[in-house]
């Protein structure tokens, strides 16, 4: 896996720490400190205003969406198709049992930002995604195990927020455990798919990192939309997105008018295609209510926002 690494150029992700928002605004990734607590994207809004809860599930499903029709004559398609639509639909799959029942930040009176969840249980999650898709397929659970490694370190080198450099010292061994587990799984599965023929041709280091790279653009494409306020959204450029095995390009969005986005180039099958995902709209008190937040969150309405994809 390292020899593979040295492949890859460098890139840089959207991620939590690197948006232009401040602190008591910033887009949470929540997620729980018991078992029965779950993660959300809470996304930024204007002063005053409710925001939208958006759960793993239905940020996944947005993911699904965009992989189902990712590639056209200048981006070489998903391949294996059905394997990757089925990770990229479910790379956040160990976050579902905590899918409920917040746990809430007293600071923010909101749901936990996921750097800040203890690493005795999101180190649980990054294990449990890896086991869901490994248990479909050994492909599955390798770009999956793949993913949930690149978090902690820098997407293997792509990225320069390093997930790792934000657990104390004294939870280290923790997280090096489950990390160390996942580079254990990668060598065993690896192994698995190089006894078929069928699949021991997707292990070539340049196809093995050009899926990765497709996952990771699609699931940060996908939180472009969750995270950020319609109103807020602004010009962003994804680099690294594999135009095939050997080439990677610099893709860029930008609003160009209401509900309706420019990507150059353009990575999809079809313009003008319309995208849709899921939220719920809360306030810090809403969990105090009886029966909490569960109760809440199903009580609180479901909102859909609706956008399209054209070129530049």
């Amino acid at each position: 896996m390292r020899g593979a690494e040295t492949r890859v150029r460098q890139v840089c992700y959207p991620d939590i720490e690197r948006t232009n928002i401040a602190p008591e605004r910033a887009v949470y990734h929540c997620a729980l400190k018991d078992r029965t607590s779950f993660a959300m994207i809470i996304q930024t809004a204007p002063a005053g205003q409710k925001r939208l809860a958006i759960m793993m599930s239905q940020h996944t499903a947005l993911c699904q969406q965009f992989a189902q029709v990712f590639g056209n004559a200048q981006f070489e398609s998903l391949d294996p198709l059905d394997l990757m639509i089925y990770v990229i639909s479910n790379h956040d799959a160990g976050w579902l049992e905590f899918d409920r029942n917040p746990a809430i930040d007293p600071a923010t009176s909101l749901p936990y930002n996921l750097v800040e969840t203890p690493p005795e249980y999101i180190t649980v999650t990054s294990r449990l995604s890896p086991d869901f898709n490994q248990r479909h397929h050994s492909y599955s659970g390798l770009i999956s195990s793949m993913h949930s490694w690149g978090l902690y370190n820098g997407r293997y080198g792509l990225s320069k927020m390093v997930l790792l450099d934000k657990i104390a010292e004294q939870d280290r061994p923790l997280a090096d455990k489950m990390l160390n587990g996942e580079l254990d799984r990668q060598a065993r599965l690896k192994r698995e798919l190089e006894r078929d023929p069928s699949t021991a041709a997707w292990l070539d280091g340049r196809k093995l990192f050009q899926n990765y790279k497709q996952l990771q653009f699609i699931d940060t494409l996908a939180l472009y939309f969750n995270r950020i306020h319609p109103s807020e959204r602004a010009e962003q450029v994804f680099e690294n997105v594999p135009m095939s095995a050997n080439e990677d390009v610099s893709v860029s969005i930008r609003p160009v008018d209401a509900g309706i986005y420019a990507l150059s180039p353009f990575p999809f099958a079809t313009d003008n295609s319309e995208f849709a995902y899921a939220g719920r709209r809360i306030a810090p008190d809403l969990g105090n209510t009886e029966g909490g937040w569960p109760a809440a969150l199903k009580r609180t309405p479901t909102e859909w926002e609706r956008f399209r994809l054209v070129p530049a």
